[in-house]
């Protein structure tokens, strides 16, 4: 089943709860924090639903069509596929929604291709995902996820010899029919937006943590959860236009709060497995699936900022200075890069697991670090082009509102190059990709989408042929002979 946008935006008023600050949000969809946020989701929705995008966008099977996303790649076409249905959605919301429906469900869909991964201590749980896995593609799902533990929770001992209650979600009961959880888990990106939420642990667990260990499925109105969201941004806007970005695509970030919220035993896929919790991911084709959606997502936004920043070299006139001219040539060619990456994780991709093909895990770790590590130097190309210009506008669009002011705002901010109002509206959209709090939050989020440097290193060390990397030293060695002159 495809969902439309309308359909999306009715199950977002669930019951659910979310509060901004101590203020409780009744309808996230109307709310002024998130309606932008909500519309822009719905459009997701509605651009999968369209008929004129069915191939594109969806895939048959057993007399059904799904969402693309949830499609489990057979050959190097339907990974392709897939490709195509992520930038589509990249295009569409210009690379901002990290967590757009696509990501999470590629995880799951990497996650069912290996069930037997779950079976390994508790038979049963690779069944329970593989049913999980199929609702969430009928029901065209659209899943956050929480695997972060709060600060506090990162040493268990400061809580143990202070009598204190470790803050982490965790087991506190187990019944018949399911498990009962407490605690914090973060950072639940687009979970305001989100039918549900994946419970997880991206990060290691101490073997005495095993009640922290638990992986499941729970709905985002689950009687005694709730969410609470970081400080939205496009809450206090008086005139949305002046942030083209923030206005409407501010997907929020929230901490998933759970007070004895329960969970049935088939939605819970992994319990008192403290390596297993973390291990899914890398010995299934998770993280290949929902990083390389990632990785494309990224793509899409280095087409947004290429394109202001060519836009703001003409409208000075500067794209005819030789170092401009370099400048523009750099952004291109790091554009062109990402790109390239992406087509080389589907070039390259890999026979795993069995009966199925996954994008290339090197190329992927190496798109991932690529982005991480470039993302600030992209943005300083931007800034350092826009310079003083995206000061010289008017406060706010409420100056067009005035037939006076906005007659002398029309000649004297014009330019030979561009009229006043495009030149304003394109400074509006330069400043919300390198100055504002949305800017900012962006900067913070690429720069740790996958976490600190070393982490996103480690997995291309983890994945790197090191005995072939050896082999050719040891082959130059072994022909030197003992070494002696002579």
């Amino acid at each position: 089943m495809l969902r439309t946008g309308a359909e999306h935006l009715e199950r977002l008023r669930d019951g659910r709860i979310v509060y901004i600050g101590g203020e409780r949000v009744e309808d996230v969809t109307a709310h002024p924090a998130f309606a932008g946020g909500a519309r822009t989701m719905a459009a997701i929705y509605d651009l999968k639903a369209d008929p004129a995008n069915r191939e594109l966008m969806s895939y048959e099977e057993n007399g059904e069509r799904y969402s693309t996303h949830f499609l489990m790649a057979r050959d190097r076409d339907d990974l392709q596929r897939r490709t195509r249905a992520h930038k589509v959605i990249g295009d569409l919301t210009q690379g901002m929604f990290g967590r757009s429906p696509d990501h999470t469900a590629s995880f799951l869909t990497g996650l069912a291709m290996n069930t037997k991964v779950f079976d390994r201590v508790t038979p049963g749980y690779g069944e329970n995902l593989r049913r999980h896995y199929e609702y969430s593609r009928d029901n065209d799902i659209y899943a956050a996820y929480a695997v972060l533990p709060p600060a506090g929770a990162r040493n268990p001992e400061y809580s143990q010899q202070h009598n204190l209650p470790v803050p982490t979600l965790s087991v506190v009961d187990e019944r018949d029919d399911g498990l009962v959880i407490n605690g914090l888990k973060m950072l639940a990106t687009g979970s305001v937006y989100a039918d549900e939420l994946w419970v997880g642990n991206a990060l290691p667990l101490a073997p005495n943590q095993v009640k922290q260990s638990v992986t499941c499925a729970v709905p985002c109105n689950a009687p005694g959860l709730s969410l609470w969201s970081r400080k939205p941004l496009a809450r206090d806007l008086r005139h949305p236009a002046d942030y083209p970005l923030g206005a409407r695509l501010d997907e929020s970030d929230a901490m998933v709060m759970c007070e004895n919220v329960f969970v049935p035993w088939e939605k819970v896929f992994v319990h008192d497995d403290t390596e297993l919790t973390r291990d899914i991911y890398t010995e299934t084709a998770a993280h290949a699936y929902g990083n390389h959606q990632s990785n494309v997502r990224f793509w899409a936004k280095m087409g947004l900022i290429t394109g202001v920043l060519s836009k703001v070299a003409q409208s000075t006139g500067n794209h005819q200075i030789p170092s401009v001219r370099d400048m523009l040539g750099r952004m291109a060619a790091m554009e062109a890069t990402i790109g390239g990456l992406v087509a080389g994780q589907i070039h390259d991709c890999e026979d795993w697991p069995a009966g199925y093909v996954t994008f290339n895990r090197r190329t992927m770790y190496a798109a991932l670090e690529w982005c991480t590590q470039n993302y600030s130097a992209i943005i300083e190309m931007l800034r350092e082009l826009t310079g003083g210009s995206v000061f010289q506008m008017p406060a706010d669009g409420s100056v067009l509102d005035n037939d006076e002011l906005a007659a002398q705002f029309d000649q004297y901010w014009q330019t030979p190059f561009i009229a006043a109002r495009e030149r304003m509206k394109l400074m509006r959209l330069a400043w919300d990709l390198v100055g504002s709090e949305f800017a900012g939050r962006h900067q913070q989020y690429e720069k740790f989408y996958a976490g600190p440097y070393f982490v996103v290193r480690g997995h291309s060390f983890r994945e790197a042929p090191w005995d072939y990397f050896n082999g050719i030293a040891e082959r130059i060695m072994d022909a030197m002979g003992d070494g002696r002159s002579t």
